[in-house]
C-alpha cells in the first residue's frame, strides 16, 4: 500500500488525538484513530497502530489500554499538568486584577489546551466570577517583560508615571516628569505588580505599580543603588508596607488581644516576639512598618483589640485621625 503524503505526520496526529480527546475516564478505540488519521488524509491499518501507540509509550506518554462491553480503549491518563492543577492556575489567572479581560480569556483558552476536551469543559465553569475588576493597560504584559529584561541586564528604566483623574483616565505626574529607576525585583502585591527600584535622584528604595507607568523603556546605563539593595528581602519589606503606600519606616508596639494574634502572625510572620501580659488576656508585640495612613487604617479596623503602645506621635496621629473621623459623624 503507497504511503499517502502525510504519513510522516501519523504520529503526531495521534498524539494531538490522545491529548484532546482522552484522559483518565475518556478513551479512542483503534477504529476512532483510524478515522481520524484518515480524515487527515493519513492512511493507517490496525496493526501498525498498535505499534504506534507503543512507540508513543516509549517516547513518555501515559496511555492504557482499557476493555469495556468488549472493546478496547486507550487514553491518556497523566499529563505534565493534572486537571486540579490547571484549575489553579486558572483560578489565579481569573482572580488577577493587573490582567485585563481580553488576556484573561487568552489564556485560559490556552490552559484549557493542556486538558482533554472533556477536562476543558471544567475549567470553562470556574471562569465564571461575577463583577470582577480588571485593570484596562494592555500594556503590563509587555512592561513586566520589559522590567524582568532590564533587571536581567544590570540596566535603568525611564517611564512617566500616572495617576487617576476625575474623568477616570490615566494622566502623567509632575508635568510629564520622566523617572529614571534602577530596577531590582517586581512584586505582587494586593493583585497588583509593582516595580521595587533605586531612585537615584531621591536617593532611596521606592515602589511603583507597574499598570501606572507610561513610555517605559530600558536604557543602556547601568544600575546604581547595589549597597541599598544589599541583603534586601522583599517579603520583609511587603509586610512593612501596608498597601504599597510611602510612610516613615519605624518600630511600632502593639498592645493586641489574645483572640488577634492569628492576624498579627498572618501579616508579619512568625518571627516575631509575642510577649503575653499579666492580664493573660493580651499580649504586645514589636513590628516593623512604614507608618503611613494605611497602617493607622489597619489598625482602626481591627477595633479595640488593638492599641499602639508606641511609638508617642503615632499615638497622637491616630488620636487626631479619630478626632477627625468623629467630627464627620457625629451629629
Amino acid at each position: 500500500m503507497a504511503k499517502s503524503f502525510n504519513q510522516k505526520l501519523k504520529l503526531m496526529y495521534l498524539m494531538d488525538k490522545f491529548m484532546k480527546d482522552t484522559d483518565d475516564e475518556h478513551g479512542i478505540t483503534i477504529a476512532d484513530m483510524i478515522a481520524y488519521l484518515e480524515a487527515n488524509d493519513i492512511r493507517a491499518e490496525r496493526k501498525s497502530l498498535y505499534d504506534d501507540v507503543e512507540t508513543l509509550r516509549s517516547y513518555g506518554m501515559d496511555i492504557v489500554m482499557e476493555k469495556k462491553d468488549k472493546k478496547a480503549y486507550y487514553k491518556l491518563v497523566s499529563r505534565n499538568f493534572e486537571l486540579a492543577e490547571l484549575k489553579l492556575l486558572v483560578d489565579s489567572v481569573q482572580s488577577a486584577k493587573f490582567i485585563t479581560s481580553k488576556k484573561t480569556e487568552e489564556l485560559i483558552k490556552k490552559l484549557e489546551s493542556l486538558s482533554s476536551k472533556h477536562q476543558a469543559v471544567e475549567l470553562q465553569r470556574q471562569v465564571y466570577v461575577l463583577n470582577r475588576v480588571k485593570n484596562p493597560n494592555e500594556k503590563i504584559y509587555l512592561y513586566v517583560d520589559m522590567l524582568h529584561h532590564a533587571i536581567h541586564n544590570d540596566h535603568k528604566v525611564a517611564f512617566k508615571y500616572t495617576s487617576w483623574n476625575l474623568k477616570k483616565q490615566l494622566v502623567p505626574k509632575h508635568d510629564g516628569k520622566v523617572y529614571r529607576i534602577s530596577p531590582w525585583a517586581l512584586t505582587w502585591d494586593d493583585e497588583n505588580y509593582y516595580l521595587i527600584g533605586f531612585d537615584e535622584e531621591e536617593n532611596k528604595i521606592k515602589h511603583f505599580r507597574v499598570d501606572k507607568m507610561l513610555s517605559l523603556e530600558e536604557l543602556t546605563e547601568g544600575r546604581l543603588g547595589k549597597d541599598e539593595f544589599y541583603g534586601f528581602d522583599l517579603a520583609t519589606y511587603s509586610k512593612k508596607v501596608f498597601g504599597m503606600y510611602v510612610g516613615e519606616e519605624q518600630t511600632v508596639k502593639l498592645r493586641v488581644h489574645n483572640n488577634l494574634v492569628g492576624v498579627i502572625i498572618d501579616r508579619f510572620g512568625t518571627d516575631i516576639n509575642i510577649i503575653p501580659d499579666k492580664d493573660k488576656e493580651h499580649f504586645t508585640v514589636n513590628v516593623e512598618v512604614a507608618s503611613s495612613n494605611q497602617f493607622l487604617g489597619w489598625i482602626i479596623g481591627l477595633g479595640d483589640g488593638v492599641e499602639i503602645i508606641s511609638p508617642t506621635e503615632l499615638r497622637d496621629k491616630m488620636v487626631s485621625i479619630a478626632d477627625v473621623l468623629i467630627g464627620k459623624y457625629k451629629k
